[in-house]
C-alpha cells in the first residue's frame, strides 16, 4: 500500500504550521518591534507550543526570513534553464526576474517581510548569510555553463555577485516605494547598468 498521499498530507500540514508561525511573527513585529517580540510570544499566537516553534525554526530571525529563503534555489534552477548560448547579462536578468517576480506577485505580504527584513540589523545579517549561498549557488551554475574552473577563475563569484548586488538594489527601490515602482522595469534597469561588465567577462 503506497505511503505516499499521507507524506504529502504532512508535508502540507507542515507548511501550513510554517505559514501560521511566520504570519504570528510578522503581525506581532509590525506592532511591537522585532526585539520586542519573544519566541513564546509568537508560538502562542500561531496556537503551538515553543517546542513546536522550534521543530520548525532554530530563531527568531528564521521565522521572518524562511518566505525569503528558498529563493536561491528557485534563482538556480532558473538559471540551469536558460538556453545554453543566451548571453550571461540576459540569462542573470532572467534568474534574478523570477525572485522579484515571486516578491510582486505576494505584494502586500512579502512588502511586509522585506521591509522588516530591511530594517532590523538582525534579519538583514541573516538574509546577507542566505545571499551569500545564493552567490555560491549561482557561481557554480555560471561554471558549468560556461566550462569554467570556478577554484580558479574569477568570473562565476563575479558575475553571481553582481547579479546579486542588482537583485538587493532592486528590492530594496521596490520596498522604499512601498511597491510603487513596477519591479519589471527596475530589475531591466539595473541589468542594463550592469550588462556590459557581465557580457564582457563572460
Amino acid at each position: 500500500m503506497s505511503t505516499r498521499p499521507e507524506v504529502t498530507l504532512a508535508q502540507r500540514k507542515r507548511q501550513l504550521v510554517a505559514n501560521e508561525l511566520s504570519e504570528a511573527a510578522l503581525q506581532l513585529l509590525a506592532l511591537k518591534g522585532f526585539d520586542a517580540v519573544t519566541i513564546d510570544e509568537i508560538a502562542a499566537t500561531a496556537g503551538v507550543s515553543k517546542r513546536t516553534f522550534f521543530r520548525y525554526f532554530a530563531s527568531k530571525e528564521d521565522v521572518v526570513v524562511q518566505f525569503l529563503a528558498g529563493m536561491g534555489t528557485d534563482m538556480r534552477a532558473a538559471l540551469a534553464s536558460r538556453p545554453a548560448k543566451e548571453r550571461p547579462s540576459v540569462a542573470l536578468r532572467h534568474t534574478v526576474w523570477v525572485s522579484m517576480a515571486a516578491c510582486a506577485d505576494h505584494s502586500d505580504r512579502a512588502l511586509r517581510v522585506v521591509q522588516l527584513i530591511l530594517r532590523t540589523p538582525a534579519l538583514r545579517a541573516r538574509f546577507l548569510e542566505h545571499q551569500d549561498q545564493w552567490r555560491d549557488g549561482l557561481a557554480a551554475e555560471l561554471a558549468q555553463r560556461l566550462g569554467l574552473d570556478p577554484g580558479t577563475d574569477l568570473y562565476p563569484q563575479l558575475a553571481a555577485g553582481m547579479a546579486l548586488t542588482a537583485f538587493d538594489a532592486v528590492l530594496r527601490r521596490w520596498s522604499g516605494s512601498d511597491a510603487a515602482e513596477d519591479p519589471a522595469e527596475l530589475t531591466d534597469r539595473a541589468f542594463a547598468t550592469i550588462a556590459p561588465a557581465l557580457d564582457a567577462l563572460g
